[in-house]
């Protein structure tokens, strides 16, 4: 990290009063929503909190899996979600909601609203008596609203989310059609269309920018861009130990299809892998775990510094034949409490990728998180994270004329704040440098709403 990055990171905290001034404003009610009393109150205001509906009652109750104790918002619909899962078909819908803007450097001051909405639905043949051992998973999602990104002046999302599955395009899209088949306890087959990206790293890190850290260089390996598809078709294969996951590995087509089925594009400009190795590494006794992963893509790119809109007649644009990731990520949890998945500790992870084509040279991350050590507020969580992104040296003509190109860095502060079992605030926090040196460093102030339906 050069110094120029530290004395920029230095300057910005000790300079931007506004942001003290954020947290002051919106700690107070942030806080008065999560405290246990007020949630009490609420609960105890509903009339007949201990009715049910076979008397008759609203099913929007507690004791029926209302929003005072279930995961989800809706309850339990007098029962029938959980007669369902019982009979191997769960759905799960949430809607994650971002407000969150630039309080100074960046391009321009100025706060967005975006959100994201995703759908799933999943299915197990064994319960219905179909077939031992076999799973299907179909999801389906979206994005709407204005993200940061233009303003805050970075590539890469400060709320992740707010961008996917593609900023092309509003509308619902399937990113997710996959069926899984256990060949024992812990080995399993996959094929379908897929996701790529990784649901967090580690537990500190876990979710796709809905639970935890929002900013992008937290939640998946920034170098792997160029060389994994976020959604296409493939197939693979995991084994498990205990329920961990301990190898992976995919054969995927070598192109996004997100918007589509893919079947016309399979394989058609070449062929992705993907795989995991995933180590537990417990040390006094706490979880730990160590991965290694890579991805390697023969689909023909553009090198750096080319643009096809100013390729001269006759002349074709310089391409290179594949991109290529390697990645680790590592977590340890420092303490545990009665409920041994929950407690707080260290991650980090690192990549390094081609160059060329990947723009992202190198990247890492580390911080500490986890939920709260309090009783009172078990699902509560928090993190503090410093994320480093290094530019490939190979960027060309073009993108020096178009930008001051340089690497780029962050820090991320977040709460997560368990309204209810169903309904989480987080107020976000985020120092970053831009990729360009035209921008300043800037400062993000945000707070996402997630509720699971």
């Amino acid at each position: 990290m050069s110094s120029e990055a530290i004395n920029g990171f230095v300057r910005v905290l000790m300079s931007n009063c506004r942001v003290a001034f954020l947290f002051i404003l919106f700690w107070p009610p942030i806080a008065l929503v999560c405290s246990d009393s007020l949630v009490a109150q609420e609960c105890d205001a509903v009339a007949g909190c201990d009715g049910a509906c076979a008397n008759g009652d609203s099913d929007f109750r507690p004791s029926d899996g209302g929003w005072c104790s279930s995961p989800y918002l809706l309850g339990d619909w007098c029962g029938t979600r959980s007669s369902l899962a019982d009979n191997g078909i769960t759905l799960d819908a949430s809607v994650t909601q971002y407000y969150q803007g630039v309080t100074s450097g960046g391009r321009r001051r100025e706060f967005d609203y975006a959100g994201h909405g995703e759908y799933i639905l999943n299915t197990d043949f064994g319960k219905l008596g179909v077939r031992d051992g076999l799973l299907m998973k179909i999801r389906a999602e979206h994005r709407f609203g204005t993200p940061i990104n233009q303003a805050a002046g970075v590539l890469l999302s400060p709320a992740m989310l707010s961008t996917f599955p593609t900023p092309e395009t509003e509308d619902l899209v399937i990113t997710e059609f996959l069926f899984t088949q256990f060949l024992s306890e812990n080995v399993a087959i996959y094929a379908g269309k897929m996701m790529t990206v990784p649901s967090g790293l580690t537990p500190f890190t876990a979710g796709r920018g809905d639970d935890t850290f929002m900013n992008a260089s937290f939640i998946f390996p920034v170098t792997t861009t160029f060389s994994a598809p976020y959604s296409t078709l493939g197939a693979g294969f995991t084994i498990l130990q205990d329920q961990f996951p301990v190898l992976s590995f995919s054969v995927l087509n070598s192109s996004d299809t997100i918007t589509q089925s893919g079947f016309d594009e399979l394989f058609e400009d070449g062929v992705a892998l993907t795989g995991a190795l995933s180590l537990p590494t417990p040390l006094g006794g706490k979880p730990g775990a160590q991965t290694m992963g890579f991805t390697w893509n023969n689909r023909s790119q553009i090198a750096l510094g080319q643009d096809p809109r100013v390729i001269l007649p006759g002349f074709s644009p310089q391409q290179v034949s594949e991109a290529w990731s390697l990645f680790w990520s590592g977590f340890q949890y420092i303490d545990t409490y009665d409920d041994p998945s929950k407690g707080w500790g260290v991650f980090a992870a690192a990549g390094i990728s081609d160059g060329n084509p990947t723009l992202t040279r190198s990247w890492m991350n580390a911080g500490i998180g986890g939920n709260v050590p309090s009783k009172r507020r078990p699902d509560d969580r928090f993190g503090v994270g410093w994320f480093y992104n290094e530019l490939s040296d190979e960027t060309g003509p073009i993108l020096n004329l178009l930008a001051a190109p340089r690497d780029s860095w962050g820090v991320e502060l977040f709460y997560n704040c368990a309204v209810t079992p169903s309904v989480y605030i987080t107020p976000d926090l985020q120092v970053l440098q831009p990729g360009n040196r035209r921008d300043d460093t800037a400062v993000l102030f945000g707070v996402r709403a997630h509720i699971e339906l």
